[in-house]
């Protein structure tokens, strides 16, 4: 991950053990709030913005995917809306603990590291014994953040993380046209749902995709 060089992807400057044995990241500081922390203060966002918001987001996923990672924990609490110099609204994505490089998937996992993530933001595949997991669920988890903004609301509810991965498995989303607070674009609309496809063929099928789209 330090090895990145997206302006949208939070700089890692140093990793290591201290001296008293603790494992330590050095990051660059963030002037800025969460996405989750930005919906729950001030409701959801018009579709302008959360476009603006998201396009930068599949820069930063851009970069990681061309060099073979999988961010697997993409929700709103890991990208950050900064203040960086004059500009508001910098999008940083953060927190790429969960991160798999694909060419290097050593198969002695066991199944609970498959479903390693968040699960009111985890693909189909995550959750489905034996499936593939490649880039396309980031598409997927970008999809439930882009919900998030637009209605203030996750994609699915559930009384505990197994009720979730089964809607997420199953269920049909409502369209968030049927619960955001402002108007969303038809085209918009569909490009969301095209993300929540449970076939990740289904999806556009890379963060540049997603962002002309």
């Amino acid at each position: 991950v330090a090895s990145l060089r997206s302006p949208h992807t939070v700089s890692l400057y140093d990793f290591g053990v201290a001296q008293d044995g603790r494992l330590f990241l050095a990051m660059e500081l963030l002037d800025g709030l969460d996405l989750e922390s930005l919906v729950r203060r001030h409701g959801p966002l018009p579709a302008g913005r959360v476009v603006h918001l998201l396009r930068q987001a599949c820069k930063s996923l851009e970069e990681a995917h061309a060099r073979g990672l999988v961010h697997r924990d993409i929700k709103p609490s890991n990208i950050f809306a900064c203040r960086l110099g004059l500009t508001v609204d910098f999008v940083k994505v953060l927190d790429f603990g969960l991160v798999k490089e694909r060419q290097r998937e050593d198969v002695r996992l066991t199944a609970p590291a498959r479903t390693a993530g968040t699960p009111a933001y985890m693909a189909p595949e995550m959750v489905r014994e034996g499936a593939e997991v490649d880039h396309r669920a980031d598409i997927y988890a970008l999809g439930c953040v882009a919900y998030w903004l637009l209605t203030g609301r996750m994609v699915f509810q559930g009384e505990s993380a197994v009720d979730l991965l089964i809607q997420h498995l199953h269920d049909t989303p409502l369209p968030p046209s049927e619960r955001g607070a402002f108007e969303i674009p038809t085209e918009l609309e569909t490009l969301v749902l095209a993300c929540l496809a449970k076939d990740p063929a289904d999806r556009p099928q890379s963060a540049a995709d997603l962002a002309r789209r």
